[in-house]
């Protein structure tokens, strides 16, 4: 959208390469659906929600379930079945808001729920999915430990046999809503190799603490999991998933729409600084006047389009499927680095008023350098996409 004062003859952000004309009528449709969910029933709140460091988790899922936002791109079981490109534009508007807020829908779909979809049994599939559809049931992805993030593989989270039931012990950090999830997908070494497991959060010996004193994606919950001889049935496996190949199914699918939703938080940064440098004035001009602001405001809009484009094709590559890992770690590298470059320079161009909540751009700033290094930081991308380019692996 134009900012609101625009003046007459200008070029909204997003028009500039007619993107718009990328999307089919239902895309576009979905877009202004959760755009104006956005605008009436987040933006308003989430200043507050970023400075006192709570989100009402539970209550947001029951209308994000009630839009049909969660699992939105799976098939079957309550969930909409909907292209990944359509799911893509829903992140990117839902982060235009606040990345914390997009990041309760990716771990929700992309991650608790696709583990299910793709690696659960049929029966585990129609215990969970449908109410996690909905909202009612809240799913948080246990994988990260405290002492292995880019080396999941090193994870020291146990699952040992004890007749037909599995025995779990291990913690888990950094976990989006795993203080409040009703069930949490656990990954854990055993001497089957790295399995994943559905784990109800009021099994016994299951124990979900929220982390405080953050810096960055404030407007969220984020845990940490601790399991102390955690008793599982053995349909709690999840059947279809073994050694690594599981979980970094399941982050492919997050980084994908943190692709999209990155362009998102760049766009609402960029809005907003048009909007300010248009009316603020210095030495009796506006700000926009200058040609300082001009280079850099069009910089920062060809490098948006250049990863709106760069998400639009990455869609469409998915809907098809012929999209690779190697190819989803390009869109996470760059659109994430450009979105985190273009809220600070928006930064440096609003002055000491861009350091208050009154404007977006330093909390996309603060959350984005947290996207930035989750999902695979910046450096495990690069070594993916080298690897694809060189045949030669450089994580060992």
């Amino acid at each position: 959208m134009a900012p609101s004062n625009a003046a007459a003859g200008t070029t909204a952000v997003a028009d500039l390469l007619d993107t718009d004309s990328m999307l089919n009528p239902e895309e576009l449709e979905l877009r202004s659906t959760v755009r104006r969910f956005g605008e009436q029933r987040l933006r308003p709140f989430v200043a507050e929600w970023f400075e006192s460091g709570s989100v009402p988790v539970r209550e947001l899922a029951t209308e994000f379930g009630k839009l049909g936002l969660l699992g939105m791109h799976l098939e079957g079981y309550g969930c909409g079945g909907s292209s990944a490109t359509a799911y893509g534009v829903a992140c990117q508007e839902l982060e235009a808001v606040d990345s914390g807020l997009r990041s309760m829908v990716s771990v929700q779909g992309s991650l608790a729920m696709f583990a299910i979809h793709a690696h659960g049994s049929e029966e585990q599939r129609e215990q969970w999915l449908p109410r996690m559809a909905t909202g009612e049931v809240i799913g948080c992805f246990g994988l990260t430990e405290p002492d292995f993030g880019s080396n999941p593989s090193g994870m020291r989270t146990t699952a040992r046999r004890d007749g037909s039931d599995w025995i779990l012990n291990g913690s888990k950090m950094w976990i989006t809503n795993g203080s409040v999830a009703d069930v949490a997908i656990v990954w854990a070494r055993s001497e089957d190799g790295i399995l994943g497991f559905v784990v109800p959060t009021d099994t016994p010996g299951f124990v979900g603490r929220e982390m405080k004193h953050k810096l960055s994606l404030r407007a969220s919950n984020t845990s940490e999991l601790h399991l102390d001889d955690v008793r599982l049935p053995a349909e709690a496996q999840l059947p279809n998933a073994r050694g690594l190949s599981g979980p970094l199914a399941c982050l492919s699918e997050a980084r994908f729409g943190i692709v999209f939703g990155s362009v998102g938080a760049a766009r609402d940064c960029l809005e907003a600084t048009l909007d300010y440098v248009g009316t603020r004035e210095v030495f009796d001009k506006t700000l926009a006047s200058y040609q300082i602001t001009q280079t850099k405001i069009a910089d920062m809009a060809v490098e948006l389009s250049k990863a709106q484009l760069l998400a639009l094709h990455l869609g469409r590559l998915k809907d098809a499927g012929r999209i690779s890992p190697e190819q989803v770690s390009v869109g996470k590298l760059n659109n994430v680095r450009e979105a985190l470059e273009i809220a600070r320079q928006c930064r440096t161009l609003l002055g000491a008023n861009g350091i208050t909540l009154e404007y977006p751009v330093l909390r996309h700033a603060n959350n984005l350098e947290s996207v930035l290094t989750y999902e695979g930081t910046s450096e495990v991308h690069q070594m993916v996409i080298a690897q694809a380019l060189t045949g030669v692996s450089a994580f060992r």
